[in-house]
């Protein structure tokens, strides 16, 4: 029988102790970081949906809560049209690459067809960067989307520390367009926004991803077209109301409070 002071008892205390700190381990490095704004996710693993795309999908944190995001700062092309507002969101897409007479007119299918495949392509680059555990950034800030699949604004940071809009942007598989807002690691806005923007000229400069279709002579027109229209429809829908100020205290807020701002 082995007693206390014995070198056996020693070591099937030490084997106890290593076996107790491992299988605690999991718990202590996988959780969501509560009291920051915005709030961390860590060991994060991406759900398979057949909606999902390259800005916007499914995910499960590591604490097992499902959330569906939408990356800030990011615009992936379109995959599938289910509507009005798809058809336009692609061809103001397929414009921005300077792609919209692709196949000539007036005929826009081979335009579409075109941009839609570098819309699966982004979808796939998003799985990919994603394979291993990931990091997610959240206000939850409502980011409207399908009623179905209701979404949020997030930072995804992969498990090699890149951005993944930043990714996205830099291998022609997304625009610089939409809602930005200060990053985890304190940056401005402004500035996230105008990096991107860089990021998406030296993709369009190395002609990656799609920029490797760009009809550059027809560019400024193309956009020019579309800056037109959005003007058009400004006007037709008169001036916008401003948001009301939010009644609560950002940092002390409950999440539904937070998911009520836009942006």
């Amino acid at each position: 029988m082995a007693l206390p002071g014995d070198n056996g008892w020693r070591m099937r205390t030490f084997f106890f102790t290593i076996s107790v700190i491992l299988a605690a381990t999991p718990t202590i490095l996988c959780a969501q970081v509560r009291g920051k704004f915005p709030e961390e996710f860590t060991c994060c693993n991406m759900v398979q949906a057949d909606w999902a795309d390259g800005d916007s999908f499914l995910i499960r944190t590591g604490t097992g809560e499902q959330l569906t995001i939408r990356l800030y700062g990011v615009d992936c092309i379109e995959t599938a049209l289910s509507d009005d507002n798809d058809a336009r969101r692609l061809r103001a897409q397929r414009r921005h690459f300077g792609i919209s007479e692709s196949g000539g007119l007036p005929q826009p299918e081979a335009s579409m067809t075109l941009a839609m495949k570098y819309g699966k392509l982004a979808t796939e680059e998003t799985a990919k960067a994603l394979a291993q555990p990931f990091t997610v950034y959240t206000s939850f800030a409502d980011a409207r989307g399908d009623a179905k699949f209701p979404r949020i604004y997030a930072f995804v940071t992969t498990a090699d520390g890149k951005d993944l809009g930043e990714l996205l942007v830099s291998k022609g598989l997304a625009r610089a367009f939409g809602i930005c807002r200060e990053t985890p690691d304190g940056q401005h806005e402004d500035a996230y926004r105008e990096k991107l923007r860089d990021l998406e000229l030296v993709a369009c400069r190395k002609a990656s991803g799609i920029w490797a279709e760009t009809d550059c002579d027809k560019l400024p027109s193309e956009r020019q077209l579309e800056r037109t229209e959005d003007a058009e429809l400004g006007v037709a829908r008169g001036p916008k109301k401003a948001p009301p100020n939010p009644k609560f205290d950002l940092n002390t807020a409950a999440r539904d409070e937070l998911m009520s701002i836009p942006g």
